[in-house]
């Protein structure tokens, strides 16, 4: 074997090195600023560490701190391994399990001993002072490669029970690495690190909060502490995430949620919002902004039912791939008397639907269809259930019942560009008419587990690239990336993440491209041969759930939404007792003229009654006395503005009937 191998770099120019050589020598030949700077490598698109030997010829490119998205990725897992250290280093005994990288930061989930039981928010100053000690110590992360047995043995030895079942699990003939930080603490991990610790920035990381966890997220499993952290590249970084937190928290659905009396949850319906009137206010506009938005686009709504037997699920690939995600229920009357079980071993069982597809495929199958019938576009405002961990529910952003603003497009092959150029279409309305200027567009690709021949998924993602094309979309201005492995399990699909006000990303909107669902349940469709032929279903929603979708509003607007979606877009507050007949007079024709209004005659001072009704969110307020009685006007007061306007009471409803009116349609 030659001792030599030949590495090429970006710009396309190619060294002689030995096979050995790292990719920090690399560096340091090109020069000295570059060898300080580089953080790994590259090697034929894979992130590798920068002290990891090349073996063989390959493409080299050296990762900075300019390549943003990796260098995060680095240091985020980095911390996460100093934590573990840093943990174990200050509580003896405590086993460790997974440290991932996250979205902002890290995480590292710990089993601690018996005697010390679980970790506390108020320990994390110490376990932070402990970290800075490690980084400053600048320890050099080696990796290892390690044989199986003995590698389960020294966990084992080491009382790592954890580490030793993961390292029992893992596939036969796969590689087991460690990385050790300096000559003592290791972890199990397939990297890649940096080359020591003090390539961090002791000043850019933060200690958030602890919360349990299970073992693998089974809570049948042992429960553990989890420490949550956020990273960055530098302390500037740091800063910014923590006024970008502090906004957030104070932008949270929840809080804003009960200050709006908009909803509420509680323990008698895990994952399930109980809507007060005005939060269903919001709801309801939002329903029917979409429904106009889908009438005016071809589909055809329909209404699936609640729950379908299990062989329909099995048939659809649901029950194999999905069950323990879905809400199963026994096909039989209950057992009512005191012994025996509430449900025998005979029982048939069913499902609460947790998506509306197969239903859609049911619908399209009754009645013969003939090419001339497709594209057909079905739509839903579909409840769905899913079992979602107690511990995965957030507020109405995960819950476990939910409505999708669901559709399914059924066409032939050579209609599936056009339909889909034509959501992502729809989409961008639809979304800059609730106020989001900015998204980006993904493209999903095929998962390592998934339905279908290889041809059938270069076809589909090849048709939903060029649809984006077609559709102006597929540049940097919609920030379009391809994403390998992260579609479906039968299709492909495009992912649209919104941006919001204060920068943060949600994937909502979604369109797959799915050859397989219809092969499954057997739909088709009479060609124009005379022969039968197999439908494309596009799986197709834009705001993904109204639940989740209707968050993203509250904290996106802080509350302040636009008039149009507001549950009350104004009130008439009186100073004086003898306004309130006048009060009341307005609201009537605030009302007659479609505005959603109250009036406020409570016997308190007029800073009170603009002070709550400010922190309620109401986008107008008409404060009138007796001269605005007499005179017919009101001093408009605008949500979010100081000082007022008088106008004369027609001249303002008119004003507020072209706001309250939806975006879709003013003229």
């Amino acid at each position: 074997m030659s001792q030599m191998i030949r590495v090429t770099l970006p710009d396309g120019s190619a060294r002689e090195v030995v096979r050995g050589t790292t990719a920090a020598q690399i560096a340091a030949d090109i020069g000295p600023g570059l060898a300080k700077a580089a953080l790994a490598a590259k090697i034929d698109g894979e992130l590798r560490d920068i002290m990891r030997p090349l073996e063989e010829d390959t493409n080299l490119s050296l990762v900075t701190s300019r390549d943003e998205a990796d260098a995060l990725e680095l240091f985020r897992h980095d911390y996460a391994h100093v934590l573990a250290e840093a943990v174990q280093k200050l509580f003896p005994g405590t086993q460790i399990t997974f440290g991932p990288s996250t979205g902002d930061g890290f995480y590292y989930d710990f089993a601690p001993t018996a005697e010390h039981g679980p970790f506390r928010d108020d320990e994390l100053p110490l376990i932070e002072e402990e970290m800075r000690k490690i980084i400053a110590a600048d320890l050099p992360l080696t990796r290892e490669v390690w044989e199986r047995d003995k590698l389960i043995a020294k966990w084992q030895a080491e009382g790592e029970t954890f580490k030793a079942e993961w390292a029992a699990e893992l596939p036969q003939g796969e590689e087991l690495t460690v990385y050790r930080s300096g000559e003592g603490w290791m972890d199990m991990c397939r990297g890649p690190h940096l080359a020591s610790t003090g390539k961090l920035d002791p000043a850019a990381f933060k200690l958030t909060r602890v919360s349990g966890a299970y073992w693998r997220g089974d809570q049948k499993n042992a429960q553990l502490s989890r420490i949550y952290g956020t990273g960055w590249l530098n302390k500037k970084q740091l800063n910014e995430h923590l006024v970008r937190l502090e906004e957030a928290a104070k932008r949270d659905h929840r809080k804003i949620g009960r200050e709006m009396d908009l909803f509420h949850l509680q323990e008698e319906a895990h994952g399930s919002v109980f809507w007060h009137p005005k939060g269903y206010r919001i709801y309801r506009e939002l329903e029917a902004y979409m429904r106009r938005a889908i009438d005016g686009s071809g589909y055809q709504e329909v209404k699936t039912p609640q729950v379908m037997d299990a062989r329909q699920w099995e048939q659809s690939g649901h029950w194999g791939k999905y069950r323990a995600n879905m809400f199963v229920i026994p096909d039989e009357v209950p057992n009512i008397e005191d012994e025996g079980p509430i449900v025998s071993d005979d029982a048939e069982w069913m499902a609460l639907k947790p998506m509306n597809c197969p239903a859609h495929v049911l619908i399209f199958r009754q009645g013969m269809k003939s090419y001339r019938d497709l594209p057909l576009r079905m739509a839903e405002m579909g409840c769905c259930h899913r079992n979602e961990p107690h511990g995965a529910l957030h507020g109405i952003m995960r819950v476990r019942q939910f409505t999708q603003d669901d559709g399914h497009i059924f066409c032939r092959e050579d209609q599936i560009v056009e339909e889909v150029r034509d959501f992502c279409a729809l989409l961008d309305r639809v979304y800059k008419q609730l106020g989001f200027e900015k998204y980006a567009v993904k493209l999903a690709l095929r998962p390592d587990m998934r339905f279908g021949t290889e041809e059938m998924w270069d076809k589909a993602e090849a048709e939903l690239r060029e649809a984006v094309e077609r559709a102006g979309m597929a540049n940097d201005d919609y920030g379009w990336e391809e994403l390998p492995g992260e579609g479906a399990f039968y299709a492909p699909k495009l992912e649209f993440h919104l941006t919001d006000a204060i920068g943060r990303t949600w994937q909502c909107g979604t369109i797959q491209s799915d050859r397989v669902m219809p092969e499954r349940l057997d739909a088709s469709y009479i060609g124009e041969d005379g022969e039968r032929h197999r439908p494309v279903m596009l799986h197709r929603a834009i705001l993904g759930t109204y639940e989740r979708f209707i968050g993203i509003l509250i904290e996106h607007f802080a509350g302040r939404f636009p008039t149009w979606l507001a549950p009350v877009q104004a009130v008439v507050a009186t100073i004086v007792s003898d306004a309130d007949a006048y009060a009341r007079d307005a609201v009537a024709q605030l009302t007659a003229a479609g505005i959603r209004a109250e009036s406020d005659v409570r016997n308190e001072k007029i800073n009170y009654k603009v002070r709550e009704h400010s922190l309620a969110k109401v986008p107008y307020l008409l404060v009138v006395g007796n001269r605005e009685a007499e005179e017919g006007t009101v001093a408009i007061r605008t949500l979010g503005q100081d000082g007022q306007r008088i106008m004369p009471l027609a001249e303002a409803i008119a004003m507020l009937k072209g706001e309250a009116t939806p975006p879709d349609l003013r003229s």
